[in-house]
């Protein structure tokens, strides 16, 4: 018996036809398929198939047998597939994390950094809040992320890949968008969209440089992430302070501006814990000047 036999007796039994399994299954003719069936039975010993008006049914022993003959093939196809990777060299794994937004600058970059490497490792590209990004590290489901420099984390190492001042994001329409440079001060009286704890460093750098301004300026709503602000700064008539790469996200109707004066900054950085000995994150780690260079660059067009 050999697994084409019971390939093509699942077939016929699946179809519930010698015709359709033939042509439309196994591609074969159907004289050549019903010789198989026969060969079959006569190995087996017991018929597996009767004719009807319908096409052709089950016995009982084809019954009994069907289920049998799934299961051979199902360890024969898993017995394959582990020969298959043990006969070929295990991929590493290199898992990528990016702050929700990022990897739209970054992530062809980092990916042009791995190039050399793509064809011998499996990489893998998540996009998340910064504290989940740091918890994915410290776990060590993440090899490297682009990424807020997290207070809690103290076994991870972080380097600084830009600094990114904080912009004005409102209306496309409100009467200081046609300026190129906002003051925060004639913004007092419009609904201020701050940032929720997702993003714990933004709040604080936020709440600090309002405090800073002496202005009465209060949180009317807060937002879990980019596009949830810029959709309430243009859903409420608001602003929001928010990290340039925010323009990434604008639609029409919402616009950012520079802030007049001293702006307040926010490092992107890129974390990796302490302990991870990969080869791989070894060279990402030494080239990353390169990659800062290259992506900000295009950045700046």
């Amino acid at each position: 018996m050999e697994l084409r036999h019971l390939r093509y007796f699942i077939a016929v039994a699946e179809e519930g036809s010698l015709t359709v399994a033939a042509e439309k299954r196994l591609h074969t003719a159907q004289p050549s398929l019903s010789r198989q069936i026969r060969d079959l039975e006569y190995e087996v010993g017991v018929p597996l198939l009767v004719r009807s008006v319908h096409g052709v049914e089950l016995t009982a022993a084809g019954r009994a047998f069907l289920d049998h003959a799934r299961l051979a093939l199902t360890q024969a196809d898993a017995a394959i597939e582990a020969a298959r990777r043990a006969g070929r060299p295990e991929k590493s794994r290199f898992a990528l994390g990016f702050l929700t937004g990022q990897e739209i600058d970054w992530l062809p970059e980092a990916m042009r950094v791995l190039r050399d490497e793509l064809p011998n490792i499996d990489v893998t590209v998540t996009s998340d809040f910064s504290p989940a990004l740091a918890d994915g590290l410290r776990r060590g489901s993440l090899d490297l992320a682009f990424m807020r420099r997290e207070a809690s984390s103290a076994e991870l190492v972080y380097k600084t890949v830009i600094e990114e001042a904080l912009v004005a994001v409102l209306p496309s329409d409100h009467r200081l968008a046609k300026l190129d440079r906002i003051d925060l001060a004639k913004l007092e009286g419009t609904p201020f969209v701050n940032v929720s704890d997702t993003a714990p460093e933004l709040l604080k750098i936020i709440n600090s440089h309002v405090r800073e301004s002496g202005l009465p300026i209060a949180t009317a709503h807060d937002a879990d992430n980019i596009a949830m602000a810029v959709s309430m700064v243009a859903s409420t008539r608001g602003f929001a302070l928010l990290p340039g790469y925010v323009k990434n996200f604008l639609p029409w109707s919402v616009v950012s501006r520079p802030l007049r004066g001293k702006a307040p900054t926010i490092d992107l950085v890129v974390g990796y814990h302490k302990t991870n000995a990969s080869p791989i994150l070894a060279k990402f780690v030494s080239r990353l000047s390169d990659l800062i260079e290259r992506a900000t660059k295009h950045m700046a067009h």
